[in-house]
Formats: structure tokens, sequence, C-alpha cells
């Protein structure tokens, strides 16, 4: 239900079916005022916790049904409702007890004074209700709050401890989460793909001011948390109430090389895996698929056709050829003519809780993972990435041999960007990168087994490492997917693994290195449909815009009608890491549509290694 109607229903239909205008002149107040929205509620809090000024918080969406609860409750208990079962009710389902209050009079249910914190009597009446509603706020450690401070302080002001903090913690999370949601939000690096800008363990603040914040798609949500309460693994939101896209006016706009903090546009379907580090969680779910498919195709070759591996086994050994490589190129006809029922099966699959081509669980046993199956996220609860936004709505991209050009110039390169280096020539000492602060346990080189073979620097690295080592020579580390030749005919091997790479075609060839021109929708832009490039749109008409999409003989249907153009309803961004080999970026899932942008990426405020403890020189340091 649309969150509209949730305010219509606060604000117009609550105070009718509440029989307000039946109990309004017995707490002072004038019957019908009841009916006029938002005053109503002044006059409900003012009498109930004698803060009329809260009714403004009744229209903050995501904070406003913690305050019908809590005007429902106040409410109630000026009429003697205290117990656990009042208290419940009053947060869930009030209107029973409304009822009674509406049909009593002044003798049967007189309205009480405000509870006096001095009498016992008073004070034990509430106890109970009073702990059922900390908990509600912030289970368990609501309460080990609360009772450590209590030997502080037995009585603070007139209230109990319970009380008090009770009331502290509910609004402290309310103020939290509405500064989270519409302010800014503490974000934490969790991999190297923005390297050597920002390094695992860095924690950061996310600017939503800087675009403008996002109204919550779904309101009804656990504070504090994004989309799994922690420990327990079940989702942190409900669905029941739902809003349009909407952005709240900010300070700026989405610039070109801004480092972006968005939800992962590849999450609306997640297999439901939190769990480190088999999780599962925040993977692209159809390169999942894809690699589910292969794999279960390649095991039924092996049941079905045990002689052709034999033979290509041999082959293997007696060329040095990747055996993989081979059966891809030999049989992988087959796989490409039937992908779909391949996918099929891997869905199934994956929709019970099994997936094999991750590596398993060999801790357990297992050649596959156990996971949670498949579940749904809208759009503000799919997974935070963070990456750098390097080209904006109606820009051409393109990637040659790892330079990046956006509208035909080389893109910007960020002082801190990370590329990936080959050595050849003499043996590189290690020494060499200890004294540059480079460490394999940070991930900065790889070893294989004749020495050091990779090493990923930033500008200044490489220069002081060659200026170190000045015999050496040292190459970018590319992997071109095809030779320069134009002639060249991709192999099965080829076609197949162009599904790595967005848009994930058989027959669109990119790579992290290499890809192809492409420009980046932009609201309002026409862009003509053929069966050759509509595999760059599917996903957005879709996904992300919300279309029903069929590829026939005759040409393309939209929405059930035969369409030669479409028009983009809202903009997209393409966004990369900075650790260009080792990131799952735009490359791999595509665009990003402004309504997935959560903000900028402003100031780093703490920063940790697991190796080398607190990076002091990074604490507080503006992110570039």
């Amino acid at each position: 239900m649309n969150v509209l109607y949730y305010f219509l229903f606060l604000l117009l239909i609550h105070p009718i079916i509440s029989l307000w205008w039946k109990t309004f002149d017995r707490i002072g107040a004038k019957s019908w005022q009841a009916f006029i929205p938002v005053y109503n509620y002044y006059v409900v809090f003012k009498f109930g916790s004698g803060k009329p000024w809260w009714s403004l918080l009744m229209f903050i969406p995501g904070i406003h049904i913690i305050m019908w609860m809590v005007a429902n409750v106040s409410y109630i208990r000026r009429f003697g409702f205290f117990s656990v079962a009042d208290t419940l009710q009053g947060i869930f389902f009030p209107y029973l007890i409304l009822w009674k209050i509406a049909n009593a009079n002044e003798t049967t249910l007189p309205v009480l004074a405000p509870t006096n914190w001095a009498s016992p009597v008073e004070v034990a009446k509430r106890t109970n209700s009073d702990h059922v509603a900390l908990f509600l706020a912030l289970p368990i450690f609501g309460h080990v709050v609360a009772y450590v401070l209590s030997f502080r302080s037995k009585r603070i002001g007139k209230k109990s401890a319970i009380k008090e903090w009770g009331d502290s913690i509910i609004f402290a999370l309310v103020a939290a989460s509405i500064i989270r949601t519409y302010v800014f939000e503490p974000f934490q690096i969790p991999t190297g793909s923005m390297e050597k800008t920002l390094l695992v363990g860095d924690f950061l603040f996310v600017n939503k001011l800087a675009y403008g914040p996002k109204v919550p798609v779904t309101p009804l949500s656990f504070p504090l948390v994004h989309n799994t309460i922690p420990w327990i693994n079940v989702k942190s939101y409900l669905g029941i109430e739902t809003s349009n896209y909407y952005r709240l006016p900010g300070f700026g706009k989405v610039n070109r090389n801004d480092v972006m903090v968005f939800n992962y546009p590849s999450g609306d379907t997640a297999i439901y895996d939190p769990r480190v580090p088999n999780g599962l969680m925040g993977h692209d779910y159809h390169q999942v698929i894809n690699n589910e498919a292969l794999y279960y195709w390649f095991q039924s070759l092996q049941q079905n056709h045990p002689e052709a591996i034999q033979i290509l086994q041999q082959k293997s050994v007696s060329t040095n050829t990747n055996l993989d490589d081979l059966v891809l190129d030999s049989l992988g006809g087959e796989f490409i003519d039937h992908v779909e029922m391949w996918r099929n099966k891997a869905r199934v699959a994956i929709a019970s809780g099994v997936t094999y081509s991750r590596g398993g669980m060999p801790e357990l046993g297992l050649d596959y993972i156990k996971h949670y199956g498949v579940i749904y996220r809208p759009v503000d609860k799919r997974e935070n990435y963070i990456k750098r936004c390097v080209a904006l709505p109606g820009d051409e991209i393109e990637v040659v041999k790892s330079i990046l050009y956006v509208n035909g110039k080389r893109a910007y390169r960020a002082p801190n960007q990370n590329l990936a280096y080959t050595i050849s020539g003499e043996p590189l000492a290690e020494r060499y990168l200890a004294s540059l602060g480079l460490s394999q346990n940070e991930g900065d080189y790889v070893s294989g087994t004749n020495g050091i073979e990779i090493v990923y620097l930033t500008d200044s690295k490489l220069a002081a490492l060659k200026k170190m080592s000045p015999r050496s020579s040292f190459d970018l580390y590319l992997t071109p997917q095809y030779s320069d030749d134009k002639s060249h005919k991709p192999t099965n091997a080829e076609l197949i693994r162009n599904l790595d790479n967005f848009p994930k075609d058989f027959y669109i060839n990119n790579t992290v290195s290499d890809f192809s021109k492409f420009r980046i929708p932009k609201k309002g832009a026409v862009v003509k449909l053929t069966k050759e490039n509509i595999a760059w749109y599917r996903r957005i008409i879709t996904a992300y815009e919300g279309h029903k999409l069929q590829e026939k003989k005759d040409g393309i249907y939209i929405d059930g009608k035969k369409a030669s153009t479409y028009k983009f309803a809202m903009n997209y961004y393409w966004l990369m890491g900075d650790n260009r080999y080792n990131s799952a970026d735009s490359r791999v899932w595509g665009c990003v549509p402004e309504d997935h942008v959560v903000g900028k990426a402003s100031i780093v405020w703490f920063s940790k290694s697991a190796f080398t403890g607190i990076r002091w020189d990074r604490v507080f340091s503006k992110i570039q």
C-alpha cells in the first residue's frame, strides 16, 4: 500500500474510528477539533505526553508510525490502561480500548492525572508495561543500558529509571533515524574495489543532503539497520507500506568523478545469505544464475558424455591447454543454444537454497553452499555499494586497453587510482614493496611460482618503485579477451565468457579492460531499439522502469505494443571502482538509476586495518 494512503488513514480515518470526537470534551478540548487533521494530533500529544510538538514528527515517513504508537499509548494511559496487554494493544491495535474510553463517562472511567512518580502504587501500575515499551524500542540491549545506568541514579528526575531511559532510548532512536535517513549515514568499506582511494576498514559519512535525501520506499523499518537485523538474520522492514521514488531538494547534483554511495542495481533479486564469509547477499544474482547454469551443464556432460570429456582431458595434458577452455570451445555451442533451459534449472536450485558454483562450504564437508533461498529487495533496501561516478546521463563511455574515455577524451584519473602491473625483467624484491608500505596481507601484490607476479600501484607508488629498481620494466596488466585482429571469429569459450560483463550477452564482447562505446541513458532521451542493441536496454526497460518487454521474430514489444524506440524515464550513471582490476562495477552490472543514488561519500571518520590496527593518518580525512 502506498505511503500516501497511510497518511490519509492516520490523519483522517484514525481519529474518526478512534472516536476522539466523543472524548475530546473530557480532556479539555472541543469535539469538533477531533476532525481537524494535524491539530487533532496536537491535542492528543498535549494531553497524553505534554509534548504537543511531537505531532510534527507524524509527517516524517519512517517515523510517522512510531509517533502514532506513542500517541495511542500515552492517550490510553491517561484513562488508566497500564497493563502489558493494554500497552501491546495501544501499540498495535488500539481501537478496542479507544472504543471503551469513548463509551464510558467520567464516573466509570475518569481522566487520570499524570503519573505521580513519588507514589510506589502508581509506579507499580505501569512498571511492566514500561518494560514492554523499552524492549520493543531496543530489544535486550535497552534493558542492559537502563539496568547499568540505574546504579548511577536510582531516580532520574521524577521518573523511574526504566521509564526515563525507555523514553530517552525511543527518542534517541527517532532522532538517529531521522538523521540517518535524511542527513548523513555511516558506511563501512567492505571490499577493496576503491583501493587506494578508500581502504577496507574505512568508516565513512555519506552526505545525503549533497544530492537531496530520498524519501524511504519502505518506511516501516527497524531503526538504524539497513535490510537485515543483525544476529537473528531476518528482514528489518515490512513491505505493507511503500512509497514511490521521491527525492527532497539537496545542496547540489551529482558531478562527474564524485565518490558515490548507491543501492546495488543488481540487488533487486538477492540470494538471501548474510553469513560471512560464505554470504551471497551482495553478489550479482543474475551472474550467479549464469555460473550455476554453466555448472549444471558441465555436470550433464560428465554424466552423459564421459568419453568426450576424457578425450579433451588427454588433449589438455598433451597441449598444456586449459581443460575448461577446451570443453567450452568444443561443446559449448550446445550450452549457448539451450542456455535458458540451464538457467531455469539454476533458478529452481537457488530458490531451494543450494548454490554450487561459489566454492561450497568445505568446513561442513559440502561442495555447495546452503543458504536461505531468494528474496526480493525494494530499492532502498538493496545492498549499499560505493564507486566513483565516471560518467553522467548522456555521456558516452568507452574503455580501450584499460584507458577510460568519456565523450571521446581521456577520463579523470584519481590520484590514488590503483592499477595492476605485471612484473617483467628482474625479479622484484619484496623489500622494495615493503619500503613503500605495501603488504601482501593487504592485497597490494600477488605472488606466484616465479615470485611476485602482479603488483597494485598508484602512479606515485609506481614512480617510486621504478626509481628504486630502474632496471625492471613494468607493463600495465591487461586481460583483453580477443586479439586486435578484426577478422577474428569468437570461439564458443569467448562467447560464453561475454556473460561475465554487461550487458551479459553472448554476442557483445566487453571486458574490464576493453569496453564498447555506450551512451549513458538520460531522462527524456529516445533510443532506437534493434535486435542488435536491445541487450543494452533490457534491464533498464524492465527492472528499473517497470515495463514488460518481449522480443519476437517480427520486432520488439513493450507492454504489449510493438516499439521501435524507447524514451527513458530516469537519469542513469556509470560508476567504476578506482581499483580498476578488482572492482565489480558498471562494467559488470550496468548503469545505476537515479532512484538508487544514496549520497556522496564525504569524509573518512575512522579507519582500521585488520593487520596494522588504527590508521591514524586517515582519521577525519576528506575523500577526493
